[in-house]
């Protein structure tokens, strides 16, 4: 059994971090695929979605679904499928339940949720620690357009999502809440309930069990 995984949720939401951790346990069988690596080139500027930064510059907008090469991410998607061993091909990124190529090969669907406080808190110093870039110009970006982006096009689509996982647990915490979704395309016996704290249904998705946000 071979399946894709997506994985939404809010820039900084931790993500990333789930979906690697899947990768790094499953090294044989795991395939990854971030959206991040398919954005439209930055210099092409008939593609994609553009605005000004808080500098005055033009930029362009990652934080629009537009500004993604959505057929470049869904030939990545299927050629992960296709690679020896792989049973599952996990797609990462923040508009991975928006992007509707993505959606229709989704077998499972996973929005990881965290507080707007600490996702922005964790990506300025993200920004600061990796890029250098003043925290000034990220606050005024986030007020200027991110915040909007995040409410526009990817909070919404935690409606799409099959199970919400707490972007605030631990690493050990939100795998354990996906194991039981995704366990048999890893030919796993999936996670007794008690591993992961705080366990729920998620109103209006199919009875799996997530971590309470």
């Amino acid at each position: 059994m071979t399946g894709v995984l997506a994985v939404a949720g809010g820039t900084a939401s931790g993500k990333s971090t789930l979906a690697e951790a899947l990768s790094l346990q499953h090294p044989e069988s795991v395939a990854l695929v971030h959206l991040d690596d398919y954005y439209v080139p930055a210099h092409d500027r008939l593609n994609g979605v553009w605005t000004v930064s808080a500098d005055g510059h033009p930029v362009l907008d990652w934080n629009h679904p537009g500004s993604i090469d959505e057929r470049a991410a869904a030939h990545a998607v299927d050629a992960a499928l296709l690679r020896p061993g792989v049973r599952l091909v996990v797609v990462e990124g923040l508009f991975a339940l928006s992007l509707p190529s993505v959606l229709r090969r989704a077998a499972w669907r996973v929005y990881v949720e965290t507080p707007d406080d600490i996702r922005l808190a964790r990506k300025i110093l993200r920004k600061i620690e990796v890029q250098r870039q003043d925290p000034g110009l990220s606050l005024r970006n986030y007020l200027q357009t991110g915040r909007d982006r995040h409410a526009d096009h990817v909070a919404p689509s935690r409606a799409a999502a099959d199970l919400v996982v707490d972007g605030t647990a631990s690493e050990a915490e939100m795998l354990a809440a996906v194991m039981p979704l995704i366990g048999p395309a890893l030919a796993q016996s999936p996670a007794a309930p008690s591993q992961a704290r705080g366990v729920r249904a998620v109103p209006g998705a199919s009875a799996i069990p997530a971590l309470a946000v």
